[in-house]
This record gives C-alpha cells, sequence and structure tokens, in this order.
C-alpha cells in the first residue's frame, strides 16, 4: 500500500523548479520536501507527501479529513496491539 500524508509548507528554497524544496510541517515534525512536482505550491499551501516527494497541493479541510483518516488507522492499530497482548 503507498501512503501520502498531508504536511503544510512553511518555507520554500530555491527557485529552479526540479531542484525547488520545501519545509514541510507534518503536525510538529518538520521535513525538507522536494517540492519539484509541485511548482505551484506557496508557503501555507497543504500537499501531499510520498516518500520525501510533494505529488499535489490539497485544500485545508482535505489536510484536515487525511488526517484525521490517518489518526483512526492509528487508533486501530493501537486496539489491535492491546488485543494482542491480552490474548499472551
Amino acid at each position: 500500500m503507498c501512503l501520502a500524508v498531508p504536511g503544510r509548507v512553511i518555507a520554500i528554497a530555491g527557485e529552479d523548479p526540479p531542484t525547488r524544496t520545501g519545509r514541510v510541517d507534518f503536525g510538529g515534525v518538520i521535513k525538507e520536501i522536494s517540492l519539484a512536482f509541485v511548482p505551484e505550491a506557496r508557503p501555507g499551501d497543504h500537499v501531499l507527501v510520498h516518500v520525501g516527494f510533494a505529488i499535489t497541493v490539497i485544500d485545508e479541510e482535505e489536510a484536515r479529513r487525511v488526517r484525521g483518516w490517518l489518526e483512526e488507522i492509528e487508533g486501530m492499530e493501537a486496539g489491535e496491539a492491546e488485543s494482542d497482548d491480552a490474548l499472551s
């Protein structure tokens, strides 16, 4: 399964589209991400990131929705781990 995670662009470095990068905030974790595929991205925009590359710009509501789904998945996995511990 492939997974793209939403983040908010907080700063951009470089002007040449193939080498442009951005500092992207993933809920407090900040990573340097390639913006080569999203030349339209600007600080404050939300992007979906897969393996270090922003692959599309999304609106804030979509970013919230995807984060919510990821939190649900994380909660389900935590519940499975607790169930497995109880069975041991």
